[in-house]
This record gives C-alpha cells, structure tokens and sequence, in this order.
C-alpha cells in the first residue's frame, strides 16, 4: 500500500478539472479557483505519518500522483519501503565509492586533492554569485507582503516551542563546524592578514583576506574576525534558508510530499514525479551525504585530539575509526526514537552545554574584549561583507578559493539535510518570522561565539602565547581553554559537545536523507533509517582513510556544484510559489 492522502490534495483526477487553469494559476497569470472542502481524510496507513493537512485557504495542487506510490515495500527479514529508483541509484553510488575508498585510499588520495582544487580554483565566481543570490532573495522576502505567508496555511500555529525550534535548527546547522573552526579561523586570519601579502611570478601566494593588513595588529584583527564571520553569517544561513522555505511551502500549503523534487513543480509539472525529479532526489541524498560525512570526519578529527589532549588515548586513524563506531551506533538508537524524544532532546542538551561554554569563556576570558569585540566585528562585517562577497578583479586566490569557494560548496551540500530538517519543524511560522528566525538570529549567536572563541585566542596570541598557533587545527580550541581556568572541566565539556553534535547532524540527517529516498514518507520503516545512519559513518570513515580531510572537501565541494544549480532554480520556484499564496490572503 502506499501512503494515505494528505486532505485537499488528494491524488487521482477531480470531475470538472481544469489542467490548463491550475498550471496558469500555479504560474501567477491569474488566479486559482478555490479550493473545495477537503474530504474526510482516510485512516493513516500504519507506521506511516501524514503530512498534516494545510489549516486555511491555500493554494493546492491537484496531482494525480500519490506520494510512495512508485515504492517497493517488503518485510523480511526487515521491514523497508523504498523509493524506485532514487533509493536503489543512491545506496548504490553510495556504497561503491565507500568500498573503492577503503580498497584503494593511497591512489585516491592525490585524486581527491586534485578535484578539491580544480573546483574551487575555476568555479569560486560561481558559488560567490550564487551565495549572494540567496542573501538577496531572503532579505527581500523579509521586508516584502510575501513575508506574511504562513507554512501550513494561515490558521496554522507551530508545532514546537520557540526554545525548541531554535535549538534543532542551530544544533542541526553550524553545531560541528564553530567547534572545529571557532578558534582555529579567527586567528588563522588574523596571523595571514598581519603577515601582509606575499607574491611569486606575479601570483599571490599568501593565505590574507583581500588586502591584508600588515603589521597592524587591530587591522589584523578586524578583517580576520570579519572574514571569518562572513563565512558564518548571513551567506550560509541564506543557502539553508531557502531550502527550508521552498519545501515547507510545497510541502504544508500546496499538499505536495516532503522531498526536493516538490519545489520543482512550477518548473517542470506533472515530470516532477518522472526522471527529472529522481536526478533532483538523488542528487539531494548524494549531497547529504557527502556534506555529512565532511563534518563528521571533522568532528572525529577534533573528538580524537581533544580525548588524547586530555585523557592521553592514542590519536590515531584507529581511535578515529572506532569513535565514529560508536557514536555512529549511539546516534542510531536516537534516529530510532524520532525527532520528538531524540533529536529534539539531544539538540536542547547541546545548546545549554554551548550556552555554558559561550558563558563561561566570556567571563573568565578577556571580557571587555569580548564584549566591545561583539559590536566591533559586527561593524567590521558590515563594511566588509561587499568586498568579500565580490568574486571578481580580487587577487586573494588563496583565501578566496581555499576558504570561501569551499565553504559555500560545504554549506549547498548541507542544504537538502539542514534545509530538510528545518521545514519539519517549522510548520506554523509565517515566512517572515522564519527568514528572522533562521537567517539573522544565528548570524548574531555565530558572531557571538567566534568574537569569544576567536578573539579570546587572537587576544592570547597578541600577548606572546604562541601555542595555540603552533597546534594543529583540530586542537586549537583544546590549546585555548588550557590557559583559562577549570581546563579539565570545559575541555571535556567540548569533547561532550562535539559529540553531541556528532549525534545530532548524523541522526537528524538519517531521518531527512530517509525521506527522501522513501519518496517523501516521513515516517518509514526504523531498519532504514538505522541503515542510512550506518552509511554516513562508513562514509566518513572510508573519507579519512582515504586522504583525510583533503578527502572530506573535495567530496563537499564535488556534490555541492550541481547542487547549486538546483538550487538556483529552486529560487525561481519559491518565488511563484509565495505570490500564489499571497493571492489567497487577500
């Protein structure tokens, strides 16, 4: 059986039915007839959740497709229900480059550093452009009458307390990064941008933001703190909030299942549910996964050295290999327990552990400092933030390959996963309390953590500590808290925190990755789920054995390029499909 209808959009083919009006109405030439009272929704098909049904006058669209219709279902020996083909060409592609990787990982390793580097180094114009694409299209939409529209209609009220829903979405989005690069990236610009610019045959081969600052210590200091914000601020939340919007639309207003292929519907019609929709799924669950497995392999990069920092185990690729075991086989038990009682529970646990964290570095680091610095870098973000987003007639190859290219190739990678996990629980919110809500408030909370993390370290290296630069990326912020009080207890409290986040990015992933190659059910068979968080850790795992964190990135940036292209159209699709919404609020 396939899953039950969603109310007003009940698959199969109404009398009197106007194909040509319902595409024109979708397309904005003129408005849709209103919808006919839903009928009396049928009895849920066990184990399977329903999307709830839109609360008020929506725009609909009529399809004659039923979500889970073109799947395979089985029992034994476990229960599974499967998408054809998006599930079986993913977990395929999936698994063959894992088992490549783990046989062949010396050969591939200079592979994954070539195709790392040719990305970035000629396409960067292209992930800057469409970087600003989205800045641009979310805070229009801020200030704009579409701003009013309501996912899931505008009698809808939200499924989760606010607390709760900033907490999952934070947790779920940035969680694993701030750790690896909270310190690590504030003062690694700072020292290049000190350092000033540096040039062979006519090239520049210094690692500075723009134009450096040489031997001017606050300079230094303020386009290194907004460098790096630019890379934590509105840019990335942008890319995640588009995501999250467009499929929260279609999904609760316009009755269509809950998976990327939706968003396309004013593109490509009634093909959404044929091939150009299965490339659209498949390439979302690819980039999941490879966006995934590049943080959890940075996370079991940090986890490992903050565990031999502290406690002496052996920082080894063995000790990362069972790390990411277990914690692979702990973020299972909590995929198994849904978003409610597993995500949602560990996402509340690791944001008042980083709430503690934040707090505590604020008042025994250098607190003046922090403070002042937060308004400081703000400032130094907002004058910056033009140049640095500008991908041409810029010299800075380097920082604007090695580090931008590469983080907004990271974050569209990430997109389909955190994009996904936030319209599921954000259901209720108007779409100006969304875009406020998941663009501007964690671009200020991010600013707060690198101003205290980054600048406290910055503000250690000014005085003549040399050994938080001297560790190894994956150490600093351990290198950092050992020269404050009470190391012990918030270096083990990192730890905690990387793994925790760990939990949440894998489990939470599963469940949308899960979605989607259950061709929008949102609530299949537990053995899937189990199996999808089984692949991102051997992913992961095959990824560091296999060139390590050169590996991890090329991989990012290698599923985000075509996945930039959906997006940009996902942008057009968003747009028409707001406009028909707002037409029913009138």
């Amino acid at each position: 059986m396939s899953q039950p209808p969603k109310g007003p959009g009940t698959p199969g083919t109404p009398p009197n039915r106007d194909r040509t009006r319902e595409r024109d109405a979708l397309s904005g030439r003129y408005p849709p007839l209103k919808p006919k009272a839903p009928p009396p929704a049928p009895t849920p098909e066990p184990g399977v959740e329903p999307l709830p049904e839109p609360e008020g006058p929506t725009e609909i669209i009529e399809t004659d497709y039923s979500i889970g219709q073109d799947n395979i279902e089985g029992r034994a020996p476990f229960a599974f229900d499967v998408h054809n083909p998006v599930f079986g060409i993913s977990a395929a592609a999936v698994v063959i480059f894992t088992v490549v990787t783990l046989l062949f990982p010396s050969q591939l390793e200079p592979f994954f550093g070539g195709v790392r580097d040719t990305l970035t180094g000629n396409l960067d114009w292209f992930f800057m452009l469409a970087g600003n694409v989205f800045v641009l299209l979310c805070l229009a939409l801020i200030v704009s009458p579409l701003g009013r529209v309501r996912l899931g209609g505008p009698d809808a009220t939200p499924d989760f307390s606010l607390t709760g829903w900033f907490a999952m979405l934070f947790a779920a989005g940035m969680g694993i990064g701030l750790m690896f690069y909270g310190v690590s990236e504030p003062l690694g610009h700072f020292e290049a941008a000190l350092a000033g610019t540096a040039s062979e045959g006519g090239i520049r081969t210094d690692w500075a933001p723009l134009g450096g600052a040489l031997d001017d210590p606050e300079a230094a200091r303020r386009l290194g703190m907004a460098a790096t914000i630019f890379h934590w601020g509105l840019h990335p939340w942008a890319i995640y909030a588009v995501v999250a919007l467009a499929l929260g639309l279609f999904a609760y207003n316009k009755g269509l299942p809950l998976t990327l292929r939706s968003v396309f519907y004013p593109i490509f019609g009634e093909r959404i549910w044929g091939w150009p929709g299965h490339v659209i799924d498949i390439l979302a669950v690819l980039a999941t996964i490879f966006g995934l497995a590049t943080s959890l392999g940075l996370g079991a990069e940090q986890a490992t050295a903050g565990l031999s920092h502290l406690f002496g185990f052996a920082n080894t690729d063995m000790t990362k290999v069972i790390l990411i075991v277990l914690i692979t086989m702990v973020a299972g038990c909590s995929v198994v327990l849904g978003v409610e009682k597993g995500v949602k529970r560990l996402s509340e646990l690791n944001m008042i552990l980083a709430i503690l964290l934040l707090v505590f570095v604020i008042l025994v680091g250098p607190t003046v400092v922090i403070l002042s610095g937060f308004f400081g870098n703000l400032g130094a973000y907002v004058t910056e933030i033009v140049p640095l987003s500008n991908p041409f007639g810029r010299d800075d190859d380097n920082f604007r390959q090695g580090w931008t290219a590469f983080y907004w190739a990271w974050w569209i990678s990430w997109s389909p996963f955190v994009g996904m996990f936030i319209a599921r629980v954000s259901r209720g919110r108007t779409v100006r309390q969304f875009l406020i809500a998941v663009l501007i408030v964690p671009s200020l909370i991010s600013i707060l953590w690198m101003t205290a993390l980054g600048g406290t370290a910055i503000d250690m290296t000014v005085a003549g500590f040399s050994g938080i630069l001297d560790a190894p990326l994956e150490l600093e912020l351990f290198e950092m808290l050992a020269q404050l009080p009470l190391s012990q207890i918030t270096s083990f409290v990192g730890i905690v925190l990387v793994i925790v986040f760990f939990i949440t990015s894998s489990d939470s992933g599963s469940l949308v990755i899960d979605t989607i190659a259950a061709g929008g059910k949102i609530n299949a068979p537990v053995p899937q789920r189990i199996f999808w968080v089984a692949i991102e850790g051997a992913v992961a795992i095959a990824l560091l054995l296999g060139g390590g964190l050169v590996a991890l990135q090329a991989m990012a940036v290698s599923t985000g390029l075509p996945f930039a292209i959906v997006l940009l159209g996902a942008c057009y699709a968003l747009v028409v499909g707001l406009m028909a919404e707002r037409r029913e609020l009138r």
